[in-house]
């Protein structure tokens, strides 16, 4: 094993030893920095004080959870922060960039904490199914008392400046951070400082009805995941127990839950979203092309939507509409949804002028595509339609210019093919609110070059979304898949289910709606015309048409809807649905809850392994993070290819099997690569 030094430097200014912790990029407290911070601290004998700090951009992002699940490696985080609170001079965390996880512990551990203006501080460990292992959940809140709760269940970071106001960081500093944070320890060495874990005033006088009250809005956003409840009887502890009697709660948390399936989960899709944004076969020498000025086609929902994240990370746009009006009107959407960021105080002003100031307009199409660097089309979603666009686009275009469609269905080959340069022509497929959803399928056609494939990837990074390369198919990787679902659905409402079991079934998973409470806010009659397009019928779902029943816009559809939009059973549908059954001599019955669920995810399943197989999605992984991140699919159920691994292959297998024949869903046949995967043993997670 490599020694400790190698991923730590030290050294002496004057009479301040400086402890770097050189684990680049993000400075993670794998086993040699943590051995090497040990010989740092024996090193700074004789000093006044000592300065702990990151190298490049960030103080520590944290544990080194590839770590985790292996024998343990002397010394421990624990083992580092009894040697810095033994410390005979006071040890000064001096913070930039993100001071995250175990790197807020390591801070907290510190006698005392300085940052650099801006710099993050959060313990987010919620969001990877465990709590804090080192101390977090017991020196926070001796520091900052029920304050620590929203940061440490809630799992969002908070800036260095609010820090400072809460009571956990001591000062704010500017200029050069490691010379200001060795002048501060300087000036303070003489100073008393009371170690976190020896901190009484915020936790005495411990109010279950006080602490309960602050646990409640919280919890309530947890939706069925373990954490957050792990995370609030660990911190219970801080204002309950002893401080080594609240360390032992918080570990006996942290490795029951880090054990578990959940935890499991939220880690493969926090590893898989970095592995999804890598294209397999990109050649090492591709370089993405310069995208210096964005061009929208349409100022719509969706055109508005991916202008704005534009504009959000500094990317001047343009949006393109057919008229005067239209395109006011595309604007001011855009206008009214950043100052409701205001009106909320999640964002000043003056950002809002700024990203303002970077969002143009026009009804001169040729004239502003022939300026363009990147065009991406967001025109209704019609192949006629999005076809004579392209045709405008490729004349109107510079030669080498990216032209994208941000279809969420069509071929992108047949859309290419109206261009003369089919090689820089590729999909990419926002999700809506495209402002606010951070997925972004990149669609590759059969003639889509590396160019084309590397500008949108960076194109995507660079707006703050996650780009996952897809293959060219109807509905590409998760709406082809939820297509799926949509037969077992109607099958489920003739045999036996009401709406209001299967949205249930599937909240109870972890989905923030279930499908049709999704489909009455999308609107009843867009899946209708699909089906009238395909020549497809759903006999529940068309009769609920056809009494004008289109969703939360006519306040009625699946469910009927107050003025509030909440939704309550509707009569009405649950007397279509026994009517339909009866006409189709359907013999109902009551279905328990884990046949829904399998009903409706295996369905999914088998068509993400056929996607598998006919390569339109390159790992199993890149399917979970779709749907993760455009699906509404918890984060902490892992996506639909962990949920069949974690089945095991050959009870998918045969449950398909089952399924397909007792409800002659020929979809549910259990396909190629599954019947494969259930032979050898194998799974998605290990590939085809």
């Amino acid at each position: 094993m490599a020694q400790g030094p190698q991923f730590v430097e030290h050294a002496r200014d004057g009479d301040v030893h400086v402890v770097r912790i050189a684990n680049a990029p993000v400075n993670t407290l794998r086993t040699e920095v943590r051995a090497g911070l040990m010989a740092g601290l024996k090193a700074a004998a004789g000093a006044k004080a000592v300065v702990i700090i990151g190298s490049g951009r960030n103080f520590s992002a944290g544990a080194e959870m590839t770590e985790f699940g292996k024998p343990r490696v002397a010394p421990s985080l624990t083992d580092v922060f009894d040697a810095i609170e033994a410390s005979p001079v006071p040890v000064v965390a001096a913070i930039h960039g993100n001071a995250l996880g175990g790197g807020l512990e390591l801070a907290l551990a510190c006698h005392a904490r300085v940052a650099a203006p801006g710099a993050q501080v959060g313990l987010p460990e919620v969001k990877r199914g465990f709590v804090p292992g080192a101390g977090g959940t017991q020196r926070l809140p001796r520091m900052i008392g029920l304050e620590a709760l929203k940061i440490i269940v809630g799992g969002e970071p908070v800036t260095a400046e609010q820090a400072v106001k809460m009571g956990f960081v001591d000062a704010v500093v500017t200029g050069d951070l490691e010379k200001a944070a060795v002048d501060w320890a300087r000036a303070n060495a003489g100073k008393s400082f009371t170690l976190a874990r020896n901190r009484q005033d915020k936790i005495g006088g411990y109010d279950a009805t006080a602490f309960d009250a602050a646990v409640k809005p919280l919890l309530a956003r947890a939706r069925g995941q373990e954490s957050p409840k792990g995370c609030v009887e660990a911190v219970r502890a801080a204002f309950t127990l002893p401080f080594e009697e609240g360390m032992k709660v918080e570990r006996d948390q942290f490795q029951r839950l880090v054990a578990g399936e959940q935890s499991q989960a939220l880690r493969h899709i926090f590893f898989g979203e970095r592995e999804a944004q890598r294209v397999t076969d990109l050649p090492a020498d591709t370089k993405p092309l310069t995208v210096n000025k964005l061009v929208v086609i349409g100022g719509g929902t969706m055109g508005g939507g991916i202008a704005m994240s534009a504009a959000n990370f500094g990317l001047p746009v343009t949006i393109v509409e057919t008229s005067e009006e239209a395109l006011q009107k595309g604007l001011e959407r855009c206008a009214q949804n950043w100052q409701r960021s205001v009106t909320s105080g999640r964002m000043s002003q003056a950002e809002v002028d700024k990203r303002k100031s970077l969002l143009t307009g026009s009804t001169d199409f040729e004239g502003t595509v022939g300026q363009a660097d990147l065009v991406i089309e967001a025109v209704f979603e019609n192949m006629a339609v999005k076809k004579e666009v392209f045709a405008r686009l490729d004349k109107a275009a510079r030669p080498g210019v990216v032209l994208a469609s941000n279809t969420s269905t069509l071929d992108i080959d047949e859309i290419a093919s109206a261009t003369a340069r089919p090689e820089l022509v590729i999909g990419m497929h926002f999700f809506s609110p495209a402002n606010v959803m951070r997925l972004l399928e990149n669609v590759r056609g059969t003639k889509t070059g590396y160019p084309a494939i590397a500008t949108a990837t960076e194109i995507g990074k660079r707006i703050g979304k996650l780009p996952v390369l897809v293959g060219n198919c109807d509905g590409f990787v998760g709406n082809r898949m939820t297509g799926k679902r949509g037969p077992q659905v109607e099958k489920l409402l003739l045999e036996g289910c009401l709406p209001a079991d299967i949205d249930r079934v599937m909240e109870a998973y972890g989905m923030a709606m279930g499908p049709l409470a999704t489909g009455d806010l999308a609107g009843l009659d867009i899946g209708m015309a699909v089906r009238k397009a395909r020549g497809t019928v759903a006999p529940i779902a068309d009769a609920v048409c056809a009494q004008g029943r289109f969703g939360q816009k006519t306040g009625k559809g699946w469910y009927n809807y107050d003025e509030n939009r909440k939704r309550i059973p509707a009569p009405e549908v649950e007397a279509i649905i026994l009517d339909v059954a009866e006409k189709m001599q359907v013999r109902r019955r009551t279905i328990d809850d884990q046949e829904i669920l399998e009903r409706l995810l295996l369905p999914m399943v088998n068509e993400g392994a056929r996607i598998l197989e006919e390569g339109v999605a390159a790992r199993a992984i890149d399917i979970d993070v779709i749907f993760c991140n455009g699906f509404g699919w918890p984060a902490f159920r892992g996506g639909p290819m962990f949920w069949a691994d974690r089945m095991g292959l050959k009870a998918v297998r045969d449950k398909l099997a089952h399924y397909a024949e007792a409800t002659g869903d020929r979809n549910m046949e259990p396909c190629a690569l599954i019947e494969k995967l259930a032979a050898e043993g194998g799974s998605f997670a290990k590939g085809k």
